[in-house]
């Protein structure tokens, strides 16, 4: 099927990408068609294929392309495991307040990835936590946070600061450097950092 006139690539891609988006944010994978889709685009449904072979490429690649990002944008500072673990919270809340609809899909459309496509997404999780839990580790390790369990903490301070996610409104009562300063206050409390 040829290409809607005016169409590009370059710029009828990123549109799909953001269509499926926004859809499978508002109406969950499994709800949204392709057709739905190339209906939010403005080109026919057949002209898809010409940007992904199908609506679990989408999802993976919305993942995917989410989770590489973040593991790209922060990198560990050269300094102590507290300023190290302030940083990190920092930037997990900055970061995905940015993006609230890539996070819900993110943590929401898991059990719909094939499973390959689970498994890379998983590894990338897995690094990012790594990435935590090596602060703790080493904060462990230098006697300023005092956990019973580097893991769990691991697992409770990401839940916690995605959170902010499901609450967090822009113009709200709180402002962003608020949120920020507030999280880090809890989450230094909660590994007992001195």
């Amino acid at each position: 099927m040829a290409r809607k006139q005016g169409s590009h690539a370059d710029i009828t891609g990123p549109k799909v990408r953001e269509a499926a988006l926004r859809l499978f944010a508002r109406h969950g994978f499994a709800a949204v068609s392709m057709r739905q889709i190339a209906a939010e685009v403005g080109v026919q449904a057949g002209a898809l294929y010409l940007y992904t072979p199908d609506k679990q490429t989408l999802l993976f690649e919305l993942m995917h392309g989410h989770l590489e990002e973040l593991l790209a944008a922060w990198q560990a500072p050269r300094a102590g495991p507290l300023v190290q673990l302030e940083d990190f919270a920092r930037h997990h809340i900055r970061f995905h307040l940015d993006r609230p609809e890539l996070v819900f899909i993110a943590y929401m459309e898991l059990r719909n990835l094939e499973p390959e496509n689970f498994a890379v997404i998983e590894r990338l999780r897995r690094e990012y936590e790594d990435r935590l839990e090596a602060i703790l580790k080493a904060g462990q390790a230098e006697r300023v946070f005092d956990l019973p369990d580097t893991k769990l903490a691991t697992m409770a301070i990401i839940a916690m600061l995605t959170g902010v996610n499901t609450w967090y409104r822009e113009g709200g009562r709180l402002d962003r450097d608020a949120v920020e300063g507030i999280y880090w206050d809890m989450v230094r409390k909660a590994v007992a950092a001195e």
